[in-house]
């Protein structure tokens, strides 16, 4: 796993063997922060990784200039990795939290430009995940929420679909308060 761009760029990241995480391919990666380039300024983004697992999203928005990111991550060996290679990296603006992703959205206090999403593709919740992020209010009114899942699922009849890409395997939906067509 290899950062894609920024300040990291080219740095590699090696996760033990043994973390319970489906980590997004290095190409889908680099596919979902083209397609942000278009309308985010990282600078300005304030940024929850949630289901973060090796934090290699987390570390990829840190590295093109993110103001903060929140990787959220139940496992304690995923949090434990990724604080350990934040520290590795000399990464200063990224908090990890070990907490149920559910739990922590109906106490959040924070609003976040962009909220990415990596679930368990067998999470039972995950059908439910865009109406418990919109419910929890931590998305700010011009946020982005992004939600990696395997292509059974559609969202595009939830009220704030944006657009879905697939890249093989892995799909991406697109959600937004303020939707411009």
């Amino acid at each position: 796993m290899r950062i894609i761009a920024g300040t990291l760029r080219g740095r590699r990241l090696n996760p033990p063997a043994n973390l319970p995480v489906r980590p997004t391919t290095d190409m889908a990666r680099e596919s979902l922060f083209n397609i942000l380039n278009n309308y985010v300024d990282y600078e300005e983004c304030s940024v929850m990784d949630l289901f973060a697992g090796t934090g290699a999203v987390s570390i990829e928005f840190v590295s093109r200039g993110a103001k903060d990111v929140t990787s959220i991550d139940i496992n304690n060996s995923c949090t434990e990795y990724i604080k350990s290679a934040s520290r590795q990296l000399g990464i200063e603006n990224m908090h990890v939290v070990r907490a149920d992703v559910f739990d922590l959205l109906k106490r959040a206090y924070k609003k976040f430009d962009i909220i990415f999403a990596d679930p368990p593709y067998a999470l039972k919740e995950l059908s439910s995940l865009p109406d418990v992020v919109f419910n929890s209010d931590v998305l700010t009114e011009d946020g982005i929420f992004i939600l990696e899942h395997p292509r059974e699922f559609s969202f595009d009849e939830h009220p704030n679909f944006w657009q879905h890409r697939a890249y093989g395997k892995v799909n991406f939906t697109f959600f937004a308060k303020k939707i411009e067509k």
